[in-house]
């Protein structure tokens, strides 16, 4: 159940919100607005936790999302435009303060950016269950990605499978995947530290050096070059490798000679913009986004949630994850 903490709160008279903007290459602040009355349709919602997707927000801290693909990284609620300044973010859990009075008091998710208050359409929330935390909540997009990167993928009985990335993505499709019948299953990562959030999983973790062959089915997550050929590298005779690395304007080198032909390879891009077309005619986005919520009643995702820190600490906290160093999983906007 939620705790007191999530209550409602008596509506903000001043009409005012704080949302972060990356206002230049690695600079960004928290600035003031004015909050508008939600109008029919709409809800007023008091932010409780946000979450920093790590791959594609460092990219845009750092100002490298190029212009051509600028418009294809737009964030649902986005205001300004890439590189900058700019309002981003996709990951936000709060509590429904005024608005359609049957959601008033609910534990929504939203694909907003960083801000503590924001009206939105109704139409654009999904409630949290019960027994799903706050704090757990936020990673609902990224699961929401991995639900349609396994849908894309369409493993099968006694397929023999390996996730390359044991990042935020890799590690959610590795955690779909496990109730799975399948034959083998392996996560790969050439950083050790990565093991227990795989033992946490049940999965075995494995060296891109010492991944098995064969494969009937390779997803990659790790944008990187040496990830993607080492994926390619394992698939048996027809085998598949699904892409879900965003490469941003990096042009990778694509190992398409050797075995490729002669083993008739298939490379397939998988992206959550749109339902796969396996499920498209059954399945809207909401009922994708309901989906992975209700996933995350499994308390194995906290393992996922690696840092947190204050609203107002997050202009220094998305800095220091755009320097090179360890490589954490999700960090958790706290605004309690």
């Amino acid at each position: 159940m939620p705790s007191p903490d999530d209550a409602p709160e008596a509506p903000d008279q001043a009409r005012t919100c704080r949302a972060y903007w990356t206002v230049a290459p690695g600079a960004g602040e928290i600035r003031t607005a004015d909050l508008p009355a939600p109008g029919p349709g709409e809800a007023s919602v008091r932010t409780l936790h946000s979450g920093v997707s790590r791959g594609s927000e460092t990219l845009v801290h750092r100002g490298e999302v190029p212009p051509e693909v600028a418009a294809a990284m737009r964030a649902p609620f986005q205001e300004g435009d890439l590189p900058g300044p700019v309002k981003y973010g996709y990951l936000s859990v709060g509590v429904v303060e005024e608005g359609a009075p049957s959601w008033v008091g609910r534990r929504v998710f939203c694909l907003h950016p960083h801000q503590d208050r924001y009206v939105v359409p109704v139409s654009a929330l999904v409630p949290v269950p019960d027994d799903v935390p706050s704090a757990r909540a936020v990673l609902a997009g990224t699961v929401e990605t991995a639900v349609n990167t396994v849908w894309d993928a369409a493993p099968r009985w006694a397929d023999r499978v390996a996730v390359v990335g044991a990042g935020m993505v890799g590690a959610s499709v590795a955690a779909l995947l496990r109730d799975h019948p399948l034959s083998e299953l392996v996560l790969v990562d050439p950083d050790p530290g990565r093991a227990e959030l795989a033992g946490a999983l049940g999965v075995p973790l494995v060296r891109p050096e010492d991944i098995p062959g064969d494969l009937d089915l390779v997803v990659h997550c790790s944008a990187t070059e040496a990830g993607l050929a080492t994926g390619l590298d394992a698939l048996g005779f027809e085998g598949t490798l699904v892409e879900v690395s965003w490469f941003g304007a990096t042009a990778p080198r694509v190992p398409l000679g050797g075995a490729f032909h002669a083993r008739r390879l298939t490379i397939r891009a998988s992206q959550v913009g749109a339902v796969s077309p396996s499920r498209r005619a059954r399945r809207s986005t909401q009922d994708r986004l309901a989906l992975a919520l209700a996933e995350l009643a499994d308390p194995v995702y906290d393992v996922f949630l690696t840092g947190s820190c204050s609203f107002e600490e997050l202009p220094q906290t998305l800095d220091r994850l755009a320097r090179p160093g360890p490589a954490g999983l999700c960090t958790v906007v706290d605004y309690t």
